[in-house]
């Protein structure tokens, strides 16, 4: 009888997406595996060998990421990028705008 799986099939898979899109986001990021299965409570070398193994069944399905898929991937990326920004901005928007009420409020 095979020892009972410590962690579930929906973890398993949460985990090793988390890792490949980040991994996607930012390909020189170290120490994502570590990072995610942290965050996960995963032990870091079960992550990496998830993550091994579902390289290898892409590669073998001929799953490789495609132009549009990369193309969709970088867009998101510029998308969060310019979402955070735009927040930057509202902020010190707002910060300028309270500090001119109070200057001229003296």
């Amino acid at each position: 009888m095979p020892a009972p799986r410590k962690y579930p099939p929906e973890l398993i898979e949460r985990g090793v997406q988390m890792v490949a899109t980040i991994r996607h986001g930012d390909p020189g990021r170290p120490g994502v595996i570590r990072q995610v299965g942290e965050l996960l409570d995963i032990h870091p070398e079960v992550l990496r060998h998830w993550v091994k193994k579902a390289d290898a069944e892409n590669e073998e399905n001929g799953r490789a990421m495609g132009p549009e898929t990369r193309t969709l991937r970088r867009l998101e990326r510029e998308n969060a990028e310019l979402r955070r920004v735009n927040s930057i901005l509202k902020a010190a928007a707002i910060l300028f705008a309270a500090e001119i009420a109070t200057e001229r409020a003296s």
